[in-house]
């Protein structure tokens, strides 16, 4: 059995199966006190909170507070410097994320960042050569990857039950986000007019893993409203809502739909059609979890127009939250559908088995960059990109 095959095989292991008594704690440094302060490093039992990090009093309290932790730093750089930081937790605005990772890599610290990882496509092969460079673990802390319904679908796709997933399927949607474009003296934010396809983890982190194929090319269209925020922001965007049409490696299809303003429930969700199985996550208009099959006896009905149609087995899927595989102080509800304790186990089992953490950053640029490729597609009225693939760990 090969190094690689080893950890591999670990990292499949329920996290709470894998013996922690003999490693190392990682000493991690969080930044940013808003998002930041969210996550359970405090609960891990392979994990120390050895220093904070923000700019705003209120928020490098409320870090200090939640981690009982009380080493605060007002500089970023200044808290890379605290004795025996193994890592750091970038949870600072969007804009930063790329110039603190790499800032933190180059100091020798391991690294989890909000996402998106970066902006641009620059910024991400910045990342990916720092990785390369310095040997840093690097994970983006995309949630969809470890929401309970794509931790399920994941696991049925590599035990092949859908067959061939020929179509898949994600939306974003979330309403009234205005408020959040300007902060408390009424200055922009960096949210304020970022393209809705510049934020697109929530849909791909959902769609690449469990397919397991990359997006290789996109078409995409936008629409907007000529709002002063779409007028003014500094990304220079047009469009409230995008939706894009992307090819996969696998020759397959699938839809991104990301919307800031529309007149529909908040949903962070997908769904999977193969020809032996298929799977929708809920919707916000009220529908369960659905699982459909087609009927094993293999029979035909008609339908109210008279034709054939498949018989087809549909059931409501009761979802388990997976919660038995972290330790037991982590079995916890956390933010975004359950997912924040399982990214931060991840993120500390990687360092403490010296691998690439699941989602590493091939991963992220895998998850990211199709939405860059997607808004620039739509700036071009719908014009066909290629999305470059820059491998996997």
């Amino acid at each position: 059995m090969t190094r690689r095959t080893l950890l591999s095989t670990a990292a499949a292991l329920p996290a709470a199966a894998q013996s922690t008594s003999s490693r190392k704690k990682v000493n991690v440094g969080i930044v940013g006190g808003g998002f930041g302060s969210s996550f359970h490093w405090h609960l891990d039992p392979g994990c120390t909170v050895a220093a904070v990090c923000d700019i705003r009093p209120d928020r490098l309290q409320r870090l200090g507070e939640v981690y009982r932790c009380g080493n605060s730093y007002k500089e970023f750089r200044a808290m890379l410097k605290h004795p025996g930081l193994d890592a750091v937790g970038v949870f600072t605005p969007a804009p930063l994320h790329a110039w603190m990772a790499v800032t933190a890599m180059k100091a020798g610290k391991h690294v989890i960042s909000a996402v998106p990882a970066a902006m641009t496509e620059e910024e991400l092969v910045e990342i990916l050569d720092t990785v390369k460079r310095t040997g840093m673990k690097y994970m983006m802390a995309e949630t969809s990857y470890y929401r309970p319904e794509i931790i399920t679908c994941r696991e049925w796709a590599r035990e092949g039950r859908f067959g061939t997933i020929f179509y898949s399927e994600s939306e974003y949607h979330h309403e009234g986000l205005i408020p959040l474009m300007y902060d408390d003296r009424g200055f922009p934010t960096w949210r304020h007019g970022l393209a809705p396809m510049n934020y697109p983890t929530h849909c791909t982190g959902c769609i690449v893993p469990v397919t397991g194929e990359r997006l290789t090319e996109v078409t995409a269209y936008g629409w907007g409203d000529g709002h002063e925020v779409l007028k003014t922001n500094q990304y220079k965007n047009p469009f409230w809502s995008e939706v894009a049409l992307f090819r996969t490696s696998g020759g397959h299809s699938s839809r991104i739909s990301i919307a800031w303003h529309i007149a529909a429930g908040g949903t962070e969700r997908a769904l999977f059609y193969g020809d032996r199985m298929s799977y929708v996550m809920q919707r916000p208009e009220g529908s369960p979890n659905t699982v459909f099959r087609i009927a094993k006896d293999g029979q035909t009905q008609i339908d109210e127009n008279g034709y054939p149609e498949g018989k087809m087995e549909r059931e409501k899927f009761t979802q388990p939250d997976h919660l038995e595989r972290l330790p037991e102080a982590m079995r916890v509800k956390s933010g975004h559908g359950g997912s924040h304790t399982f990214l931060t186990h991840e993120f500390v089992s990687a360092i403490q088995e010296d691998r690439h953490p699941s989602v590493n950053i091939w991963e992220a640029i895998a998850y990211t960059l199709p939405g860059i490729v997607a808004h620039q597609s739509a700036l071009k009225d719908g014009e066909r990109l290629k999305i470059k693939d820059y491998g996997k760990a």
